[in-house]
């Protein structure tokens, strides 16, 4: 994990609060109190993104399908070429 994440008592809160969570129901109370409208459309944009590059579709065809911009492919793409693997975990999870 990145340190400055890691060192962040906050932060650990937040991430423990979230692994308390039991179901789809659960997440959904405390991601609508927690985020904005905004913020939760951001965030399921990207999880879309991820899933597109999984598929190795061009950068074009994600913005297509899920009007994301060029610069929020790019971060995520980052995010698989040197990030924690994250989205790898949450994705496969899904696919089961």
């Amino acid at each position: 994990m990145n340190p400055k994440l890691k060192n962040d008592e906050a932060i650990t809160e937040l991430f423990k609060a979230i692994a308390t969570l039991e179901n789809e129901e659960e997440c959904a109370y405390f991601f609508e109190d927690l985020c904005s409208v905004a913020e939760l459309k951001a965030m399921a944009q990207r999880l879309q993104v991820a899933k597109l590059l999984k598929l190795d579709l061009p950068y074009n065809k994600i913005v297509d399908m899920t009007g994301a911009s060029t610069a929020t492919i790019s971060r995520v793409k980052r995010s698989f070429d040197y990030g924690e693997d994250g989205y790898m975990i949450a994705i496969k999870r899904l696919n089961k």
